[in-house]
């Protein structure tokens, strides 16, 4: 027995100083342009930050880092490979830079994942779960070998309870099968192809966010979900616990700072209904926010406990004093201005090349002046969303388009009048099911105001009832039903884009029952001499060949904005946040090393486009 304990023991250093020499060897794949922040990634802890900020514990183990990997044909990859091609950094998909891979994968073959983990579980009166961020698309997860499940969606973050399936020595192997056919599939995917070109980008495969380890107890909370009522001075909180048995109390404090406003008990997977009187409303200029423990208690003693955090804020439609639908904040009406976002980063793709990195976008566009965001077919890791929250901005989730019939590849015309497409069961039940996931995972944050289940006609289907059903199952906040695509008298909203004037869809539009919202315009593209995806063929609406010139043509269309916001516009979005790939008509560089406009000059000729006087409300 001594002499395997030795064994062992020498195995595991080994091991250590393999995993070290490898960290140590990594590189990121040249060829492209990179941000600032690609040579502070670290093979030995990418992305080490704590990846759950709405329900933290401190029992967690980050397992990003370097994983092995291999590609194989669909037909040999049932099973775990043999042997592995090479080294892939987690959590960056593997045809990004920073995998230190490089390369695509298609619908007619799988990647592999797998690793050992370091980790000795202790499981009296404990679970093991193990969480991924995302993984794109679908995946079955192995441990030690045997099944722990199976997901697809490539946006909503998931997990598996593996507590059975470790084993009592310390090193536990993971393994990852991924299967994504990217445009060749019906599935939610944004913009991603296979051939990349235009308005459309590299694929994105495997897994995209961080994958991460934690012990809770058998009992133990799984979700903190609080509902602002300004008008009523409470937030309503639904709590979700696993494993609670009879007699168990449920117990949630708020604070304001150091301060305690609220406490209230309750049983396991009660809602409960806080007073928050002369409450500290959350808006862009001042987005406080409280902060929330919740414990499961059993005969006094503390079983679990998590801590979380809230806002009070209201998002409505009310009308004006002509009768015309506006956009309030907390009652009043606020001008939703702001950048199409996309997310993409040239060395991390779908993923940010660390937490600085994934800030830094949110905070230049507060500093230009913006007060919203319009997050563009993608989903963002929940600390993009929590950073929202703290900074005060503003955020209109897409839903990913996907399935978009066969004419995708040419931009659908965006006049209102397409008709909705048919797809196969198959293909409504995908989306409807990763709709559902995307919005339980991210309806926590308060920064999230308007959900935008359709873009541009983009596999826009049955669009009536996808929105009715969004509507119902958040009431809190509003609905755009179709930005830029096919027009209904559903949902709270109208959104029409132009390019590259500011216009406006007309206030009479459906008996003037909706807001009235600008979804996409401007496009104005400056290439930056290296600092673009390619060396020629660059492409904006319209292009220019200095900043000066960008910024005037840029400040004439925001003087346009006055007397569109009199007539009934409520919101307008600028295209777009950072160059794209091919596309240069970003407010900053694709790999955010150039700003293309002074910020503090944004800033002053946006400020007058806020001004509550323009608007007069009932």
């Amino acid at each position: 027995m001594k002499k395997l304990s030795y064994f062992l023991t020498i195995l595991a250093i080994s091991t250590q100083i393999l995993y070290a020499q490898d960290n140590a060897n990594w590189k990121y794949k040249q060829g492209k342009i990179v941000t600032p922040w690609a040579e502070k990634v670290s093979a030995a802890n990418p992305h080490p930050e704590y990846p759950r900020p709405q329900l933290i514990r401190k029992n967690w183990q980050n397992i990003n880092g370097l994983w092995n990997y291999s590609i194989v044909p669909q037909s040999a990859g049932k099973t775990k490979p043999a042997s592995f091609e090479g080294k892939i950094l987690v959590p960056f998909a593997v045809e990004s830079a920073l995998s230190g891979v490089g390369r695509t994968v298609g619908k007619d073959s799988v990647l592999w994942y797998n690793r050992t983990v370091d980790f000795a579980p202790k499981l009296k009166d404990q679970r093991v779960l193990l969480h991924f961020g995302a993984v794109d698309w679908k995946c079955e997860v192995f441990v030690n070998g045997k099944p722990a499940g199976s997901h697809q969606g490539g946006y909503d973050p998931f997990s598996f309870d593996i507590t059975d399936l470790l084993v009592k020595k310390k090193q536990q192997e993971i393994s990852v099968k991924v299967w994504d056919p990217s445009s060749d599939g019906p599935q939610p995917r944004g913009k991603q192809i296979k051939n990349p070109h235009a308005i459309w980008y590299t694929p994105v495969t495997g897994i995209w966010q961080t994958v991460w380890l934690e012990t809770v107890p058998t009992s133990h909370i799984t979700s903190v979900l609080p509902v602002p009522d300004i008008d009523k001075q409470i937030v309503d909180i639904s709590l979700k616990v696993e494993g609670a048995k009879e007699g168990d109390k449920v117990k949630v404090v708020a604070f304001d700072g150091t301060t305690k406003v609220a406490e209230q008990e309750a049983a396991p997977n009660a809602n409960i209904a806080l007073s928050v009187p002369n409450a500290k409303l959350w808006s862009p200029d001042s987005p406080f926010l409280y902060d929330l423990t919740v414990t499961i208690t059993r005969n006094g003693k503390v079983i679990d406990e998590a801590k979380s955090y809230f806002a009070m804020r209201k998002i409505a439609m009310q009308p004006d004093q002509n009768g015309i639908q506006r956009m309030t904040l907390n009652n009043k009406f606020l001008f939703h201005y702001g950048p199409l976002d996309q997310g993409w980063w040239p060395d991390g793709l779908y993923t940010a090349p660390n937490d600085e990195a994934l800030k830094f976008d949110i905070v230049k566009t507060k500093e230009m002046g913006f007060n919203m965001i319009r997050k563009h077919v993608k989903v963002e890791p929940a600390r993009w969303y929590r950073y929202c929250d703290e900074l005060g901005m503003l955020v209109w989730q897409d839903m990913p388009s996907g399935d978009m019939g066969n004419n995708w590849e040419q931009r659908p015309g965006i006049t209102g009048n397409e008709t909705d497409r048919d797809r196969t069961p198959e293909s409504e039940k995908i989306f409807k099911d990763e709709w559902k996931a995307i919005m339980d995972a991210n309806r926590f944050f308060p920064s999230i105001v308007i959900w935008v289940p359709f873009n541009e006609a983009w596999g826009q289907f049955k669009t009536e009832e996808i929105t009715k059903w969004t509507m119902q199952y958040d009431s809190s906040r509003l609905v755009n039903s179709a930005s830029g695509g096919n027009f209904h008298p559903v949902g709270h909203i109208i959104d029409m884009h132009n390019y590259p004037e500011p216009v406006m869809p007309r206030p009479d539009l459906f008996g003037a029952k909706q807001i009235i919202v600008l979804g996409e315009f401007g496009g104005l593209g400056l290439p930056v001499t290296g600092h673009t995806w390619q060396q020629k063929d660059n492409w904006g609406y319209q292009s220019f060949k200095t900043q000066e010139e960008l910024y005037n043509r840029y400040e004439g269309m925001i003087k346009k904005f006055e007397p569109l916001i009199r007539k009934g516009l409520s919101a307008a979005v600028y295209t777009q946040t950072t160059d794209v790939e091919i596309e240069t008509n970003g407010l900053m560089t694709y790999d955010r090393k150039v700003i293309k406009f002074p910020e503090a000059k944004l800033k002053a000729i946006h400020q007058p486009i806020y001004n509550p006087e323009f608007v007069k409300m009932r």
